[in-house]
């Protein structure tokens, strides 16, 4: 439900009046930097008193500001917090069809914010063994966390099982100082920060004591059958052949797998090849299989990651 009295549309001004005052300075931004930035995308001028926002110019432009203003009023209204995003993707994206792209947690309500993140979150509700591949930045670790955080919520499942694999950019876990916990905790760390983010400290805790959420790296899922199980793979480019074939043959009965990761950060020895690349030649096309390849207009990070990234895939490219 819209949360404002009117938008008034006549040829040049749009008028808002907002009911909830709280959340004006944070829509507003700091030293009002996000009207700034709106004016600037829009080409439009904006003033305000109070709750009653004015947005001036054609009217088209001045149309287009006033609904995405009220899409932004909208989202801090259901708990979204403005600081997790930047403005400048916020203004990029396109609305979409929130309720059916939804993931509830005990912390929050996350909505997808591109195209391929409506794909990633469909395929994951609706198969059992999913890819997400693609740059850093995309969202593809948060909301398969976020995901798992709710089926574990809705009792779909009894437990969370996170994984990664313990070797990075060179480093071997023989050659990190201190305990097994103070080596594979550095590697782990993403994982830790999304589940705290959508969960209360105290219940993560106690999850994580009783082994209903585990986080550990590759080598630890050997050997074993994972069943009632929302299982999730990050990195995965960065595993070889024989440790992808290990991992997913751990799927049992009542399971859901997701894989993650991005063919362009490779960070294995020279002559090893990734057993994500292998398996995404290999798998098959089956009704519980499903591949979401996500780009760079998916990044959902500081502005500037976008470019970052693309300077490097040229880079490469050159190679």
């Amino acid at each position: 439900m819209q949360k404002r009295k009117q938008i008034n549309k006549n040829n040049k001004k749009h008028t808002i009046e907002f009911e909830n005052n709280s959340f004006l300075p944070e829509l507003y931004g700091n030293h009002d930097q996000n009207l700034a930035k709106f004016e600037n995308y829009y080409g439009v001028a904006i003033s305000y008193r109070g709750n009653i926002l004015e947005i001036s110019g054609d009217h088209e432009s001045s149309l287009m500001a006033a609904d995405k203003i009220m899409e932004l009023y909208n989202e801090l209204d259901n708990g979204i917090k403005l600081g997790i995003k930047d403005i400048d993707v916020f203004l990029k994206s396109k609305k979409i069809e929130k309720d059916k792209f939804l993931i509830k947690t005990k912390n929050k309500k996350i909505y997808a914010r591109s195209k391929n993140q409506e794909k990633f979150i469909h395929a994951i509700n609706n198969y059992d063994l999913v890819f997400g591949v693609g740059p850093a930045g995309t969202g593809k670790t948060y909301l398969a966390v976020a995901a798992a955080v709710q089926s574990l919520i809705n009792n779909q499942i009894s437990r969370i099982i996170l994984s990664r694999p313990a070797v990075e950019a060179g480093e071997r876990l023989g050659f990190l100082p201190g305990d097994l916990k103070e080596k594979i905790d550095p590697y782990l760390r993403p994982l830790y920060d999304a589940l705290n983010d959508l969960m209360p400290k105290k219940i993560l805790e106690s999850n994580m004591d009783n082994g209903v959420i585990e986080i550990a790296p590759l080598a630890f899922m050997r050997g074993r059958t994972l069943e009632n199980a929302f299982i999730i793979l990050d990195e995965a480019q960065n595993t070889t052949n024989m440790q992808m074939k290990m991992f997913v043959t751990r799927l049992g009965r009542n399971s859901k797998m997701v894989i993650l990761g991005d063919i362009t950060q490779i960070d294995l020895p020279a002559g090893s090849s990734s057993g994500l690349k292998e398996i995404l030649k290999l798998v098959p096309k089956d009704e519980g299989i499903d591949v979401v390849n996500f780009q760079n207009k998916d990044i959902v990070r500081h502005r500037l990651v976008d470019k970052i990234v693309k300077a490097y895939s040229k880079l490469e490219k050159q190679k």
